[in-house]
């Protein structure tokens, strides 16, 4: 499964940033980014950044498109934070995802699973699931939601969108939308195992007391020379 990651805007784009000076990309990029590291822990899915990782280019929202139609995708994720009123800061608050009008049935169940998630996680205000004509959303052949998740013209959700711990709450409330949406399943992690087994504790304890052996590396196999050299210290001799 492919998904298309989007981080809408760029460090050279005007206006979108916070009345103290915080771009929007710097929330945007980052949540992507994680979202992206996220997406990895799970079997069959690769992700597709569209905007420019740099933030130095605002990439056309056209070429963003054409490059998830080409590319084929099978999601289109795009994340924004929100704003509110010709500069200063307001009481306008909340976290709502959008999807166009006529999407298909898969983009408005998506949306609602991800603002759900993201509602909860946050405690922020609910404001819904909404429509709208925005490029991202009507040019893409694939399923398409872009998620606001926070005001950056209010003060509280302002510090909260600066946050990596918010960043990163963000980030895994739109991977928990997308793994229910899609089945998505955890690929099975297999940790190399170089503890000593419980039965063999005492013994390791042992060697070591008696210089035998420094104990190290309790599963690895022994070459003869390790071999030796334990039967030698064990004999009494110097201590090699």
């Amino acid at each position: 499964m492919r998904i298309t990651l989007d981080s809408g805007h760029s460090l050279k784009t005007a206006g979108k940033r916070t009345p103290d000076g915080m771009h929007e990309w710097s929330f945007n990029s980052v949540v992507s980014s994680y979202i992206s590291e996220e997406l990895k822990g799970y079997i069959g899915v690769e992700t597709l950044r569209v905007d420019d990782v740099t933030g130095a280019i605002d990439v056309p929202l056209s070429t963003r498109t054409a490059r998830a139609n080409g590319e084929k995708a099978d999601v289109y994720i795009s994340v924004h934070a929100n704003a509110y009123g010709s500069g200063g800061w307001n009481n306008a608050q909340g976290i709502e995802t959008f999807t166009y009008p006529t999407a298909s049935r898969e983009s408005f169940v998506l949306a609602k699973l991800v603002q759900d998630e993201l509602v909860k996680v946050t405690k922020r205000n609910d404001r819904g699931i909404k429509t709208a004509n925005f490029h991202v959303l009507r040019e893409t052949t694939m399923p398409a939601i872009l998620v606001e998740c926070g005001f950056m013209t209010n003060k509280e959700e302002a510090t909260l969108l600066k946050s990596d711990s918010y960043r990163k709450t963000c980030a895994s409330a739109i991977v928990k939308g997308i793994v229910d949406m899609y089945g998505l399943k955890k690929k099975e992690v297999v940790a190399e195992d170089h503890g000593v087994s419980t039965w063999a504790v005492d013994a390791q304890k042992w060697v070591k007391e008696q210089g035998v052996s420094n104990g190290a590396d309790p599963k690895k196999p022994a070459t003869r020379e390790q071999v030796w050299t334990m039967l030698y210290n064990a004999a009494g001799n110097p201590k090699v």
